[in-house]
């Protein structure tokens, strides 16, 4: 072999290792670009499980078979207990304790008797800054999930109870969306403990949502914060008594987990309590 041949040899394989070297170079990018993109994968697959992993199993179907018996009660409201998980509420106590910081409003007439209202802090407000132009956006987009999780169980609600009453195909394209949200923290204080008889958002709502939140084990132990067997709860005066013609007092022992749908205009009230702090989730809503 000649000393030129010899060269030549050793510059096509030093040609062939660096082909080599940009060849593994190449498949370790596309590895790790396929890794990459099966994380985000991984990542949004993830998300959505937990977006709907708090929602009770079969709630939907029993919305469906609810709404038959409440229609055939002459009832607008509907209670379904544990329909949202205890243990995903609690998982978004102690940052709620940390960003809960209430707005004071002041209602022209007052609600339920109460005109300067000091125990709810606003997520979402009304066109125009209604009743505040400072919604705690922090604390939105902590209850984000749950806020959507929220919209698709009262649509759905909605929808099965316009079915009902309707029987129209068109009634599967009503859409919602959220006028107001906001959290509110009862205590035994006076003016705090409780919001009496009254219609959300004065009847110029479509349809509401209330859920219980849990009981404060995190401030202060359990036996300090809980309200039970001292109140708390809802009462609805909804359908009519046969005998009297009036409409039947509907009373709720509702705990952490329970959500409430409450059809438009329909009288109601948050019972006082006398111990302890009771919280709970509003949200109003325009149907169209």
């Amino acid at each position: 072999m000649t000393i030129l041949q010899s060269a030549e040899n050793r510059q096509a394989n030093g040609e062939e290792i660096q082909t080599d070297l940009v060849s593994k170079r190449q498949d370790n990018d596309n590895t790790s670009e396929k890794q990459a993109v099966d994380g985000e994968n991984q990542a949004s697959s993830t998300q959505q499980t937990n977006a709907t992993s708090f929602v009770r199993s079969g709630v939907k179907e029993e919305i469906a078979k609810q709404v038959v018996r409440k229609k055939l009660a002459k009832l607008r409201h509907l209670i379904l207990e544990k329909a949202i998980s205890p243990e995903y509420l609690d998982s978004l106590f102690p940052p709620l304790l940390q960003l809960f910081h209430p707005q004071p409003v002041v209602y022209n007439g007052g609600i339920a008797n109460v005109r300067n209202w000091k125990i709810s802090c606003y997520l979402e407000v009304m066109d125009g800054g209604v009743p505040t132009t400072d919604p705690n956006v922090e604390l939105l987009e902590l209850f984000h999930p749950l806020l959507d999780q929220c919209d698709d169980l009262f649509l759905y609600w909605f929808r099965q109870k316009r079915s009902c009453n309707t029987g129209s195909v068109k009634d599967k394209e009503i859409k919602c969306r959220r006028l107001m949200t906001f959290i509110t923290r009862y205590t035994p204080a006076p003016g705090e403990q409780a919001l009496l008889k009254h219609v959300d958002g004065s009847g110029k709502v479509d349809g509401s949502v209330v859920v219980a939140l849990p009981i404060d084990r995190w401030s202060a132990p359990e036996s300090e914060n809980s309200f039970v067997g001292h109140g708390g709860g809802l009462t609805f005066w909804d359908g009519r008594n046969r005998e009297t013609g009036k409409p039947n007092e509907i009373h709720y022992e509702t705990r952490s987990g329970d959500i409430a749908f409450i059809d438009r205009a329909v009288w109601h009230q948050a019972d006082p309590i006398t111990k302890g702090t009771r919280w709970a989730l509003v949200i109003f809503y325009k149907v169209y």
